[in-house]
């Protein structure tokens, strides 16, 4: 009987070895994604759940159909600065726009992708013509698990927005290698004016509308305030002053 017994508990040992060994996951998706409120008056953190609102549909047409959009621009919170809603019709949705951040470390330019996010360039582009970008500061810098360096926000804070909200115009098959430019987002269709720019290759759920990406020029100013680090008293802001004086088109 003891023998039996002995067998009966060498089987059940077995079998929980088993079933642990079945239980081990990978490493966890980054917790510092990119995000924003787009609601100076919100209290709560960039990476809590966004709160409920009324966002738009998708765009009315793709690229492939034909050469322009219809975007629907939905207002949302208080501007940051104030701005008007961008055009939203006979939107163009092929070539590229070229933009220049004239930064205090040097000029970062942009080609933006008209075809994979018409709405997202036409929004950047109505905000870079009335001066909403000029004279404010990049915000957030992340270091660690993932690299980017967040902008877009007059405020500073990461709470600040244009006062309206546009669908993502995503494929599902984004990803993030250094010098992709792409929208910081408070959940699905939160889009608004805050962008990063990814300084190193960086793994993300694609869940960030890709618009535009850096020349090699302007990729190592981006390294370049990534380099000095992160002062993290109160915030994750940059060492480097990462200010924007104005946004030029060509």
């Amino acid at each position: 009987m003891n023998k039996i017994l002995r067998q009966l508990a060498a089987v059940l040992a077995a079998g929980a070895v088993v079933m642990l060994g079945g239980c081990a996951s990978g490493p966890a998706e980054p917790t510092n994604s990119p995000a924003a409120t787009d609601n100076p008056d919100a209290k709560r953190s960039v990476l809590s759940p966004p709160p409920q609102v009324t966002v738009p549909p998708k765009a009315s047409a793709s690229a492939a159909a034909g050469s322009v959009v219809n975007c629907d621009y939905t207002r949302a919170g208080s501007p940051a600065k104030p701005v008007d809603l961008p055009a939203q019709n006979d939107v163009p949705a092929h070539g590229t726009a070229v933009v220049t951040l004239e930064m205090t470390e040097g000029n970062v330019t942009i080609t933006m992708d008209r075809q994979a996010a018409p709405c997202t360039v036409n929004s950047f582009q109505a905000l870079a013509s009335q001066g909403y970008f000029n004279d404010t500061k990049c915000h957030r810098l992340v270091d660690q698990g993932i690299f980017v360096l967040q902008c877009g926000d007059p405020t500073g804070t990461g709470r600040g927005g244009p006062g309206y909200r546009f669908a993502d115009e995503l494929t599902g098959s984004e990803t993030y290698p250094a010098g992709t430019v792409a929208m910081a987002n408070a959940g699905p269709d939160t889009n608004g004016s805050q962008f990063f720019l990814v300084w190193a290759d960086t793994k993300l759920q694609p869940d960030y509308t890709v618009f535009g990406k850096l020349d090699d020029a302007s990729l190592q100013v981006v390294q370049s305030i990534g380099a000095k680090g992160v002062s993290r008293d109160n915030a994750p802001n940059p060492i480097s002053p990462a200010q924007i004086k104005q946004v030029t088109a060509g």
